[in-house]
């Protein structure tokens, strides 16, 4: 338990119903109770109780605002510690008196992510629980916050709670054959390294499976709308958007930066970026709005290729065409309300005639379709069934990849015969590296780098 009392703000600043300051450690009840006025003393109110009153300045007595205090008591709270909870009136002035006359006691300035860095020294969550609660925060899409209320719940720490034991259950054995080998016989052990390799690398592909799938649904997809000039790309972005977000007029060259929104489509997010047309130019500024359209489509996942469908195909979008070859892309024929011109056969020479999609903007019809190509695209249709356990964590995943390597070497150890003490090496590293995904092996420098992450206040 830490000794320190911390408080942050807890809402976001600027104006709303109410702002919320959380105070945490084993002086934040006293503390508190030491500036506020109420029926009760706060110093004798049950845990989990909220109580009206007053914070008060402790110079002159004065009413500083008027609030409501909820007590939760150890180790019944988020951080396992005494924590007070102010709510106040959401206003920046109202929030910045109540913090001034707070750090005036022995109460310092949270850091970042430092409450729930807290919680996870207390023991309430591990390290996984705790990364979890960034991606509840930051999630794009009603499916992405399910999977990380499912993490934060421990699902993903239950299954690598699962892999370890079975790992420890591994290291016994070898521990036994090495202290008494006169009670083993050393090719039969190493046929046991072999079988329970195999299971638990069997469990960890499980999770790896789920891993591109999580990812994009944490992070979403880059999306690149490219294509020429005046061929409907800012309202493509609008249309995605389901509001007006880039300026649309027939005037070519009209976006000359890359514009960035995210939308979700069928829940998966996708953070769209609306580039400059691509083509040649002795406009200065447009040259440098082609240039980044171009970093971007290298950047991309995702890449739409728009084309006019009323005119035939140009010199430029062949370029193009060619340039992309073989990366995930659809091809949009758009403005297809207009009589046809483009040589769709061309089209047949670069893409899958499933990655050709005809819309028309313009009168709003193909974007269900374009929808569910993104959706077949990337998930083959469908996202997984809703009870199974996503890896989405970038970390996560390079140490489940990691332990993986780990056991296939002790796995091939075996096979060759080495020497049971040399595969223990290996076995144990993966127990490491699993146990680094939960927090049990963790350096103290790779906390520190993960609960910087974190917003004031969590």
């Amino acid at each position: 338990m830490l000794s320190d009392t911390i408080a942050a703000v807890s809402t976001a600043v600027g104006e709303g119903g109410i702002a919320i300051i959380r105070v945490s450690g084993p002086g934040s009840i006293t503390q508190v109770a030491s500036l506020f006025r109420s029926r009760i003393p706060l110093t004798e109110a049950e845990s989990h109780t909220v109580h009206y009153g007053h914070i008060i300045s402790p110079d002159n007595g004065e009413i500083m605002e008027e609030v409501l205090v909820t007590v939760m008591r150890a180790p019944r709270s988020f951080t396992t510690e005494d924590v007070v909870e102010i709510s106040t009136h959401g206003g920046v002035i109202s929030v910045r008196r109540v913090m001034d006359v707070l750090l005036q006691q022995q109460i310092r300035l949270a850091e970042p992510g430092e409450f729930t860095k807290r919680a996870f020294l207390g023991g309430r969550i591990d390290l996984s629980q705790a990364e979890a609660v960034i991606d509840l925060i930051r999630s794009k899409s009603d499916r992405a916050f399910s999977v990380a209320l499912k993490q934060v719940g421990g699902s993903l720490s239950q299954r690598i709670g699962n892999l370890r034991q079975s790992l420890l259950e591994l290291l016994a054995h070898i521990e036994v054959n090495i202290d008494y080998p006169e009670h083993d016989v050393e090719l039969l052990t190493a046929e046991y390294v072999k079988d329970k390799s195999c299971e638990i690398m069997e469990g960890i592909d499980k999770l790896l499976k789920t891993a591109t799938q999580g990812k994009i649904l944490r992070e979403g997809i880059t999306t690149a709308i490219i294509g020429r000039p005046n061929v409907g790309k800012s309202s493509l972005l609008n249309a995605l958007a389901r509001e007006n977000k880039a300026i649309v007029t027939d005037i070519p060259g009209t976006t000359r930066d890359v514009i960035e929104e995210f939308v979700t489509i069928n829940n998966i997010p996708l953070k769209l970026l609306d580039t400059a047309g691509i083509r040649e130019t002795m406009d200065v500024v447009e040259k440098i709005g082609v240039e980044r359209s171009k970093a971007a489509v290298s950047e991309a996942d995702l890449i739409l290729l728009v084309l006019n469908a009323s005119e035939p195909l140009h010199e430029d979008e062949l370029t193009l065409m060619e340039q992309i070859h073989g990366r995930q892309v659809l091809c949009i024929m758009n403005k297809m309300d207009l009589p046809s011109k483009l040589d769709k056969g061309v089209l047949f020479q670069y893409f899958d005639e499933s990655a050709i999609v005809p819309m028309s903007v313009l009168e709003e019809e193909g974007l269900d379709r374009l929808e569910e190509a993104i959706s077949e695209l990337f998930f083959g249709g469908k996202l997984e069934s809703g009870d199974l356990t996503y890896v989405s964590n970038v970390r996560h995943i390079a140490l489940l990849k990691k332990a993986h390597k780990s056991l296939q070497d002790a796995y091939e150890a075996a096979e060759q015969l080495i020497p049971i003490d040399m595969i223990q090496i290996d076995v144990r590293l993966a127990w490491e590296q699993l146990g680094e995904i939960v927090g049990d092996t963790a350096a103290d420098s790779l906390l520190d780098q993960i609960f910087s992450q974190f917003c004031l206040g969590k």
